[in-house]
């Protein structure tokens, strides 16, 4: 399209038209047309490429309706750099719908800040606190103040404390921590103290006994470690 024979009122227009801003000189209205033009041509080619490897690939495409992403998502294993998918909760069907529930109700809960969080720069990387002086603005709950945390703001109770994938997370400082733990509903969080050599032993007998890792880590082997 010849945009240099076109008055500025018709260039908005179509600038207008394509959602794109509208205020420069004449020349910036042009090369902005152009830009827009240029970039819709290379989506349409993507798309009409994507659209030609599915088809070439429909025959093993995967149902919509039997995949969940929240429960069966996959991962690559960060020590060896294979590909390893991972364990899954067996749960059932009215604890995964509580899960969602729970999913839903932190969606929505606010932003817990700690009472005079904007003021100074450490507080505003600490947790929340429970403000307790006398005259405290947010503790009287007076306008413009952040909310407090209350009893209503708990989730529901029968998931409480589970991991969002539905394992119970079990702290793990030793070995001998991963005995008699059932991989079906729990898993395993390594504590943050362990060493990596401690910790290399308890990723391998965890993947012996089938247990998740909720943390686990790459772990460069050297020596008497691999």
């Amino acid at each position: 399209m010849d945009y240099e024979s076109m008055t500025v009122a018709q260039l908005k227009d179509l600038l207008r038209e394509r959602g794109l801003k509208v205020g420069g000189k004449k020349s910036e209205l042009i090369e902005r047309l152009s830009d827009n033009e240029t970039a819709s041509k290379t989506a349409s080619e993507e798309t009409q490429n994507m659209e030609e490897e599915v088809e070439l690939g429909e025959s093993e495409s995967i149902d919509d309706e039997d995949f969940d992403e929240e429960f069966y998502d996959e991962e690559w294993d960060d020590e060896d750099g294979e590909y390893v998918p991972r364990q899954k909760p067996v749960l059932d069907d009215e604890t995964k719908a509580a899960l969602l529930t729970r999913k839903s109700q932190r969606s929505s809960m606010p932003k817990f800040r700690r009472q005079e969080w904007f003021r100074y720069y450490r507080l505003a990387r600490t947790g929340w606190r429970k403000p307790k002086g006398y005259q405290s603005k947010q503790r009287l709950n007076m306008k413009y103040r952040t909310p407090m945390v209350r009893v209503g703001h708990r989730k529901i109770a029968s998931v409480r404390g589970l991991h969002p994938s539905g394992f119970e997370e079990i702290l793990v400082n030793t070995i001998s921590d991963l005995n008699d733990l059932d991989p079906e509903r729990q898993a395993v969080r390594i504590a943050s103290k362990v060493g990596n050599r401690k910790r290399s032993v308890i990723h391998d007998r965890a993947d012996q006994l089938g247990l998740r890792v909720l943390n686990r880590r790459r772990i460069q082997r050297k020596g008497d470690m691999r």
